[in-house]
């Protein structure tokens, strides 16, 4: 099959709005107020767990969503395949299918294809077609090289072929996630057949976009996912900033900007996760102009160099990538988030009670302020 016609830099794509591509979404348009459950597990010694304590931590605040999104990121799962690229993929249709996976096959060496095992669950209602693949570029290149290939492939099969996307790309993980509660989709996925070091979690009630399969979050791109709960004003700054370095944002959700955002600033830019932190959630004028000096100047220099990925609105995000996990609220902390610790365990949610179901007696719980990262990270790396 001729896929020539996909392989243009996902810059110069002109796209349709994949709401009008995407038949999965057409039925979940109507707009809904209220919050999102978070939650967030990682073991920083590396060892693995099942999925047992996050479908019970994020399944106890069944309330803060409705069902029409439900979704985890897990870190470690694919360990016999750790040097691949492992795609998740739904898919509307057989000719999607087709059309991305001629498109993967002239931009990558497939190691594996198959089905993402499912079972029937009477809450999750007509699923899309879900396959998984695993590859590398066909020439081998430097990693940076290599990630910027993978993640301009992602934004073009998102752009571009209709019907089709990409829940996942990173090494070494993947996303799982479908219109359902969340404790409904780790059935369907049969979560209880996988172990991660990083578990992270959500529970989607819709605010200003629909709710729809690919819609839920965590939303991914190479080795980062994002669980978010509140709404980003700045979406439309935020995406402009974005497009000029290549990104190309086509999914109907502030949640992607904020993905990409880490992508960029991160992996791209090179900087620490404390300094994008501090870009992403700037502190206010006034409370940099009464900081200590060397502070000051700092944070004077990332918003003028960074303004543009200043983040408003109200957020509690949880990241997870292959190093680490972050939990990060907005400037203002208009949206709960907690922390806590139990030996080599951080925790994350967004209630407490999220984490005491699984940890009855943790070190030390708090409530991170306004703007400051919760950081975990591996204590040896991960080999990828």
């Amino acid at each position: 099959m001729d896929s020539s016609h996909l392989n243009a830099k996902p810059t110069n794509v002109t796209y349709t709005p994949v709401k009008e591509r995407c038949p999965m979404m057409k039925k979940y348009v109507e707009k809904d107020m209220g919050g999102c459950s978070l939650s967030g597990i990682m073991n920083e010694d590396g060892s693995r767990i099942s999925s047992d304590n996050i479908v019970r931590s994020i399944a106890v605040l069944h309330e803060r969503g409705n069902g029409l999104g439900g979704g985890f990121a897990a870190y470690g799962i694919y360990p016999e395949y750790r040097e691949y690229y492992a795609l998740h993929l739904m898919f509307n249709n057989e000719r999607s299918k087709e059309l991305t996976e001629a498109f993967v096959e002239t931009n990558f060496l497939v190691e594996l294809v198959e089905r993402i095992p499912t079972r029937n669950v009477n809450s999750i209602i007509d699923p899309p077609i879900l396959w998984r693949y695993f590859v590398r570029p066909k020439d081998k290149l430097p990693d940076a090289e290599e990630d910027d290939l993978v993640a301009q492939s992602v934004m073009k099969i998102n752009s571009s072929i209709d019907g089709a996307f990409v829940m996942s790309s990173g090494k070494n993980m993947g996303v799982f996630k479908a219109t359902g509660f969340p404790e409904d989709v780790a059935k369907f996925y049969k979560l209880e057949e996988y172990e991660a070091y990083t578990w992270i979690a959500h529970g989607r009630f819709p605010t200003n976009t629909p709710g729809w399969c690919g819609g839920a979050h965590p939303f991914s791109l190479l080795d980062w996912s994002v669980a978010h709960n509140g709404e980003i004003s700045s979406y439309g700054t935020n995406k402009r900033y974005l497009e000029m370095f290549g990104y190309v944002c086509t999914l109907m959700t502030d949640t992607e900007v904020m993905t990409y955002l880490f992508d960029l600033l991160v992996r791209r830019h090179h900087l620490p996760i404390e300094i994008t932190s501090l870009a992403l959630a700037s502190p206010l004028w006034y409370d940099i102009d009464r900081m200590p000096p060397e502070r000051r100047a700092l944070c004077k220099a990332i918003r003028a160099v960074y303004g543009s990925t200043l983040v408003n609105g109200p957020f509690a995000i949880i990241l997870g990538y292959r190093q680490g996990m972050v939990g990060l609220n907005d400037r203002i902390k208009l949206r709960p988030l907690v922390a806590a610790r139990k030996k080599n365990t951080l925790y994350l949610a967004s209630e407490e009670s999220g984490i005491r179901e699984i940890c009855k007696c943790p070190d030390e719980v708090w409530f991170p302020k306004a703007g400051e990262p919760v950081i975990g990270r591996l204590r040896e790396p991960v080999r990828c």
